[in-house]
């Protein structure tokens, strides 16, 4: 990929976005084909090395998966998932990290001016200074990926590997993957790789292949080749949406308080202008003349 000069497409508690429309950039996306990941943990390993996360101690509860969940820092998650399918056990393997939606339920859920920021590729990014640990951002969230330190209650997650991309490299997982099922580039090309990856599992039997690009979300940053139409097996949400609450605050909510707002500043000047300030109940003379006997209080 060619180098990019980031722009910031909207921010968090904005009404209007902070674009300039200066430049036009591609949206970018990460291609992920979980029929070819053989659960190696190298996406993992380059994930914390990159980003310098510190470590995370490891569970073991009968799987090889190495935690339950994603971790404030541990941002990159391969799921072992065990399934019984025509009578024999099949793994659904899926690479677990933010989705950066193209609606990102994150950054509409944030009341921090410029927490949360989405880049004019389409990259959603976290900065930890504005942060303030609220935790909306984890309610608008429908892939529940915004996790928070224990210590400092800042969000952190998946970037993207934005400071690789802005200087057009791969994010560290692509680098480090070894079979090739990861990819990243332009959404159209990546698209494009996929419904070509998809027809191909259908030929070789699997009628039920799709693309995961759900549409409630605006689509994703994150393609992922499915091998069977069931994205809960791989730990995914078959139709994700915004929460509606989470919509009403950004598109209707806020504005009209700030229109609300701003009416009251208009009215007040318009009073002003037509009535001027209110006057004192009696003249100058009486306020200035000294009080006579009869009007003065008891002594």
């Amino acid at each position: 990929m060619t180098a990019q000069t980031l722009e910031i497409k909207r921010s968090s508690a904005s009404l209007w976005g902070t674009t300039t429309g200066i430049r036009t950039l591609p949206t970018v996306a990460k291609y992920i084909d979980t029929t070819t990941c053989i659960g190696c943990k190298a996406c993992e390993a380059a994930c914390q090395e990159w980003n310098d996360l510190k470590r995370v101690p490891t569970t073991q509860d009968g799987s090889y998966q190495t935690m339950p969940q994603l971790d404030a820092d541990f941002w990159n998650l391969i799921r072992f998932n065990e399934r019984e399918v025509d009578g024999g056990l099949m793994w659904m393997m899926r690479k677990d990290q933010c989705m950066h939606c193209a609606e990102p339920g994150c950054l509409a859920a944030c009341p921090a001016p410029g927490a949360i920021v989405q880049y004019s590729n389409g990259i959603v990014d976290v900065n930890p200074e504005l942060c303030i640990g609220c935790g909306y951002c984890a309610t608008g969230c429908p892939f529940d990926v915004p996790k928070f330190h224990a210590k400092t209650s800042k969000m952190s997650k998946c970037t993207l590997c934005v400071d690789r991309v802005e200087v057009g490299l791969e994010p560290a997982c692509v680098k480090a993957c070894p079979t090739g099922c990861l990819n990243f580039g332009e959404k159209e090309d990546m698209v494009a790789l996929g419904n070509a990856r998809v027809a191909q599992l259908k030929t070789a039997g699997f009628s039920e292949a799709v693309l995961y690009d759900p549409k409630g979300v605006g689509g994703t940053g994150v393609i992922t080749v499915l091998k069977f139409n069931r994205p809960e097996w791989y730990n995914l949400p078959a139709d994700p949406h915004v929460p509606l609450l989470v919509r009403a605050w950004k598109s209707i909510l806020r504005p009209l308080g700030v229109f609300a707002a701003l009416a009251s500043v208009i009215a007040v000047f318009g009073h002003f202008t037509t009535y001027g300030p209110k006057e004192v109940v009696g003249s100058d003379d009486t306020l200035d003349r000294p009080r006579r006997d009869d009007e003065r209080g008891p002594q």
